[in-house]
């Protein structure tokens, strides 16, 4: 990473640290890691970008985590969110990604969308109180993607998850992390997604990749056109930022 003038590393807390039979056995595998980061992080002052709590592999989240209809579900995916977020604190992690790559529905014929959004917004709203109450002063930002692999998600777009923060009062605790393949498969081109949140004072961060436009699912490519590049750097410079090349593990 330092070869490659790499700044900062992304994580999700199961990437970097396998689950275990009990939540404490999974907790105490991510503090094992975490202080061989924090060690790497002393030898090379590279910083987190972001951490985050992966919610959408494992079996128990197949309906969802901060949606799920499983009270237990919803309790251990609040615990893992928690222990997520002291870590990236711990690590100096300048931001937190909530990605609900399973809070959405698979059909509305069994889903109450009501009652599964107000879950949805108590959950955030915890993981608020926590952040202030640890201290942390990085910036809670959420990822919108339209589906894949729940066929339809909350977070649809910028636009559906600006319109979701002001209905429960939480536009002032989050922004946006766009990234330019979910942007793509919600119907826009990026730069759409990043004016959007731009001029709503919700842009937090840039996940700048690209997909292949003959397939329909989230590819995660280098970026390689030019005049895509050009129109994400004019939002950048728009919003008054400076770049930070990051690695996502």
């Amino acid at each position: 990473m330092e070869k490659l003038g790499v700044e900062r590393w992304c994580f999700h807390d199961r990437d970097i640290a396998p689950d275990g039979k009990t939540l404490a056995e999974t907790n105490a595998n991510l503090d094992e890691i975490v202080e061989l980061a924090k060690q790497l992080q002393s030898e090379t002052n590279i910083k987190p970008l972001w951490g985050t709590a992966q919610l959408f592999m494992h079996p128990r989240y197949m309906h969802g985590a901060a949606t799920s209809p499983e009270v237990k579900v919803y309790a251990y995916a609040a615990a893992q969110v928690k222990k997520a977020l002291e870590v990236t604190h711990y690590l100096g992690g300048e931001n937190y990604v909530f990605w609900g790559g399973r809070e959405g529905y698979q059909t509305l014929l069994n889903t109450d969308m009501k009652r599964e959004l107000e879950h949805l917004a108590n959950f955030l709203q915890a993981a608020v109180n926590h952040k202030k109450k640890i201290g942390f002063n990085g910036t809670l930002l959420i990822e919108p993607k339209p589906q894949e692999p729940t066929k339809h998600q909350y977070d649809w777009d910028v636009a559906t998850t600006f319109s979701f923060l002001q209905k429960f009062g939480l536009t002032g605790e989050f922004k946006i992390n766009v990234e330019c393949n979910h942007a793509t498969l919600s119907g826009h081109s990026c730069h759409h997604e990043l004016e959007t949140a731009r001029i709503n004072d919700i842009l937090g961060n840039i996940d700048a990749n690209t997909g292949d436009p003959q397939v329909g699912w989230d590819t995660d490519e280098f970026l390689t056109d030019i005049s895509e590049a050009t129109l994400i750097m004019s939002s950048v410079v728009k919003n008054g930022w400076t770049c930070t090349w990051w690695l996502q593990l």
